[in-house]
């Protein structure tokens, strides 16, 4: 199998370098998930902009993560969850949520498991939750809103998650020590 071009600014397409100096900017360098999707400039302008529209949602840091953490190691993503343990740390979210969705463990409120448990079932399932599902998540104080921003979520993931199993998208060495396996 032909192994997947890893960009740099200088060799990405010239529609994706914009996006690769931002991240440069941003974060000091260019992730490999990024230099991985230059190759398509449509596939990783989608990914950001699912990613900042994602992050502007109604939920906190912790619901962020656990939506993406619940995802990722559902999908055994290799990249992702040493990613989001990363960028959970720097969002400042309690250690014990970010292990807890790492080795499947139970959340560590009623309201996060409830996220965690229809976030599950929505990617399980493919969006075909029951009526029971839906009330579940309901009682635990979301909404509408939630539901259709879980569906957000889930396809930001459904992006990054597929292109890391596809490429073999090696792991950056700033997330080498969150590195994971189911």
């Amino acid at each position: 199998m032909k192994k997947f071009k890893i960009h740099t600014v200088e060799t990405a397409p010239e529609q994706s370098k914009a996006i690769l100096e931002g991240a440069v900017k941003q974060m000091g360098v260019v992730p490999n998930l990024f230099a991985t999707m230059a190759e398509s400039p449509s596939t990783l302008k989608a990914y950001t902009q699912l990613h900042e529209a994602f992050t502007n949602t109604s939920f906190d840091a912790e619901e962020l993560t656990v939506v993406w953490q619940t995802i990722n190691v559902e999908h055994e993503c290799h990249y992702c969850v040493p990613a989001h343990t990363a960028i959970a740390y720097s969002m400042k979210v309690d250690p014990a949520i970010t292990e807890a969705l790492r080795n499947g463990e139970k959340m560590p409120t009623e309201k996060l498991q409830a996220l965690h448990d229809f976030t599950l079932t929505m990617v399980r399932d493919r969006g075909n939750v029951s009526e029971a599902d839906m009330n579940n998540f309901f009682a635990a104080g979301y909404g509408q809103q939630q539901v259709l921003e879980v569906i957000l979520g889930l396809s930001q993931k459904v992006i990054s998650n597929y292109v890391n199993h596809v490429a073999h998208t090696p792991v950056d060495p700033m997330f080498e020590t969150f590195a994971w396996k189911k």
